[in-house]
């Protein structure tokens, strides 16, 4: 018998006995630096002649491991043989499928502490983000698992006289999985195994500043025993191989997370048919935002200061859920600013594996882009805190927590996505000009309103045009199976990660009649 879904808990590194098991993991995993990894293809693991190295970017001296750089050739191969897996998977017992994935999950969980290493050393997380990552990744397979349980059951439909109806659904095909590196683990784990889980075969094809995350999953999963052909790992830099997969006429869906302008390429390329294609492409996408964060004038101030920051530099401001932007009520304005800038602060930035609140951003390319647009922002607004790289810390790309205020909501820091550590504060005259100024971007993906008033809390709900909206608490770190994810608008297809409906995208419907007696 499954038991019910429950969130995986989040570990306390307040307790000795945790930080200590934490402490060993990144001496553990430290010590498998620079080792080589290759492609995984048809169940073989394959090295290819090109390499490329995985960095930490808190301390660039390090080579986290070095990979694998697949062409054309290797992608050919990986499709072609997810292509032949297909034909046996898509008929392989729903409920043998989920046990796949509660196998994995269960071996992750008892791996725990090496996974937030790793995400700790190649994409520079604090423990705390770490671990809450890890444990997204467990109740996605937990969750999706359980989501096929229930879908592989028979719907029942309307009778007719004479007739057996029948109504389920199918696997679409070969799906290329392309994720993003700011949750290396989490989200590609998530689009994998609701590919996988469904009944598809998978080209994943991840993010080249998160491949060593990959591959450890790919481990994992051919640990538990996932038949060979079913997942398929092609690693390497540049959107060449990704753009082959994409554009291939065997490729029946592509699942991406990332930026706007690669997320519209594929929706656009994807949507062009070629030569030996017999079917429409469907695209899975999450691009990104330009959060907002209302705070009203009767709103507990304490509350949103913290929020704010929050959501604002957890992660160094490196998610798509991230608040760069924070409207606040002319009426209380002046005392945010304050109170927010004392907050903000208190931030201490250093080496993930010494646990500081806020690390590095991911790279060199990312670093210049944030400084770039923090000039273009002293342009357009008043900078009050930080703007620069951090002193002394040039041994990773390190850049002080920012905030602007008296900033248009027109400017192109509180229109543009930044991606880094960078906050933007937006005067609003009411409670409607700041819901105005919220859904003024392209985007929609996360926002939040800090209120008392229940009133406008209503009018939050109905007017605030995004996927996810919060209230009175950070518009980051949703949870699955109690805050579906996805955004509208230029954030994506909303296609409500963790939510009850996400593994339909990945499959098509089909009904039979019969007809009883002639």
């Amino acid at each position: 018998m499954v038991l019910p879904f429950r969130n995986e808990p989040f570990t306390d590194f307040s307790k000795e006995e945790n930080k200590k098991k934490m402490e060993e993991a990144l001496k553990k995993v430290k010590s498998e630096f620079g080792k080589e990894y290759g492609l995984y293809i048809d169940g073989k693991w394959v090295k290819t002649s090109e390499t490329f190295k995985s960095i930490n970017p808190g301390k660039t001296d390090e080579v986290i491991g070095i990979l694998s750089k697949g062409s054309e050739k290797e992608a050919e191969d990986a499709l072609q043989a997810a292509l032949k897996a297909f034909e046996w998977w898509r008929f392989f017992p729903p409920e043998e499928r989920a046990i796949y994935l509660f196998k994995a999950a269960e071996l992750m969980r008892k791996r725990k502490y090496e996974f937030i290493s790793w995400l700790v050393y190649e994409i520079g997380k604090n423990w705390a983000e770490a671990d809450g990552e890890v444990a997204e990744a467990i109740d996605f397979m937990e969750y999706y698992g359980r989501q096929m349980l229930k879908l592989a059951k028979m719907e029942p439909d309307t009778p007719y006289p004479n007739t057996y109806n029948e109504y389920f659904y199918i696997p679409l095909g070969v799906g290329v999985v392309i994720p993003p590196w700011n949750f290396g683990l989490s989200i590609m784990v998530g689009m994998t195994v609701a590919s996988i889980v469904t009944g598809n075969t998978v080209v994943l094809k991840p993010a080249s500043d998160s491949p060593v995350l990959a591959v450890k999953f790919v481990e994992l999963m051919e640990e538990v025993g996932l038949p060979a052909g079913v997942l398929n790992l092609v690693t390497g830099p540049g959107g060449k191989t990704g753009s082959y997969l994409v554009k291939h006429p065997k490729t029946r869906f592509i699942a991406f997370t990332g930026s706007k302008d690669v997320g519209c390429w594929i929706y656009e390329e994807a949507a062009k048919i070629r030569e030996g294609q017999i079917w429409l492409k469907r695209v899975i996408a999450e691009m990104g935002g330009k959060d907002a964060i209302i705070v009203d004038n009767e709103a507990n101030l304490e509350s949103a200061v913290k929020g704010v920051v929050v959501s604002a530099y957890g992660y160094q401001g490196q998610k798509c859920s991230a608040a760069s932007r924070v409207i606040v009520h002319q009426d209380v304005y002046d005392k945010f600013v304050e109170m927010l800038i004392e907050e903000v602060k208190k931030i201490e930035v250093g080496l993930p594996e010494e646990n500081y609140f806020m690390g590095p951003v991911i790279n060199e390319s990312a670093k210049e882009k944030i400084l770039g647009y923090i000039e273009i922002g002293k342009s357009e607004a008043k900078l009050v805190l930080g703007g620069k790289t951090v002193a002394g810390m040039d041994f990773g790309y390190y850049i002080e927590p920012t905030v602007f205020v008296d900033v248009s909501p027109e400017a192109r820091i509180a229109q543009e996505e930044i991606f880094g550590p960078v906050l933007a504060v937006i005067k609003a005259k009411d409670f409607d000009e700041a819901i105005k100024i919220a859904n003024n971007t392209v985007y929609g993906l996360t926002g939040s309103v800090y209120t008392l008033n229940r009133e406008k809390i209503i009018k939050a709900k109905r007017e605030f045009h995004v996927g996810n909206l919060y209230i009175n608490r950070k518009c980051t770190g949703a949870l699955v199976g109690v805050e579906p994810f996805g955004g509208f608008n230029m954030s994506g297809t909303d296609s409500k990660a963790g939510g009850p409906d996400y593994l339909l995208l990945f499959m098509q419907a089909k009904s039979i009649s019969e007809r009883l007696i002639e």
